[in-house]
């Protein structure tokens, strides 16, 4: 991948509870991308691009989680190790927050509240106008979810995306839900690389 002042490199909720084996919501070999997402943050950095972060940061309840009549595991509530970036992972830019007020917060551009439906924006997409980013490079976990969310609302918000196949897992909950996810993104006018 090729960066400029114009791209940036999105870094979706590469957090313990999804890229290491002990968090509550595991993503297999969630921890493999940390490696291959810090090159790619320095070849960023160096050619003058933005790198910015999402993270999950939920609430200890939410209509989200399985224990409060949702579809997910607890995982990544507001201060937990869970909820803390993977230990090996370089954090140096921006970070935006998802779900901090109980809604599903797949895309890094827009939650919703998972009982009516309502949304907002978080501030992901001024970030990146403020910066004058036309590209969006998106890597993180998980491929069939938050990647996935991510990648359609910037193509959505008109910005060209590039997915790092090398720099993103699934959660496959059902076999092949990785996969769809990328062909997808493809067919939506998402760059596989």
């Amino acid at each position: 991948m090729q960066y400029d002042s114009r791209t940036a490199l999105l870094v979706v909720d590469v957090q313990n509870d999804f890229a290491d084996p002990a968090g509550s919501l595991y993503v297999p070999q969630g921890e493999a991308v940390v490696p291959v997402i810090n090159a790619e943050i320095a070849k960023a950095q160096a050619a003058g691009g933005g790198v910015f972060y999402t993270r999950d940061w939920h609430p200890p309840h939410t209509p989200h989680f399985e224990s409060d009549g949702g579809p997910w595991p607890v995982h990544c509530v507001q201060g937990t190790w869970g909820a803390a970036f993977h230990p090996a992972l370089e954090v140096n830019g921006p970070v935006v927050s998802k779900g901090e007020g109980g809604e599903d917060g797949y895309s890094g551009f827009s939650v919703r509240d998972p009982r009516s439906g309502a949304g907002h924006t978080p501030e992901l997409d001024a970030l990146l106008r403020a910066r004058g980013i036309t590209t969006a490079v998106v890597t993180g976990l998980a491929t069939d979810y938050c990647v996935r969310a991510t990648a359609l609302d910037a193509l959505a918000l008109g910005y060209r995306v590039v997915v790092l196949t090398a720099a993103v897992r699934a959660v496959d909950r059902a076999p092949g839900d990785g996969a769809r996810a990328l062909a997808e993104l493809a067919a939506a006018g998402a760059q596989l690389q």
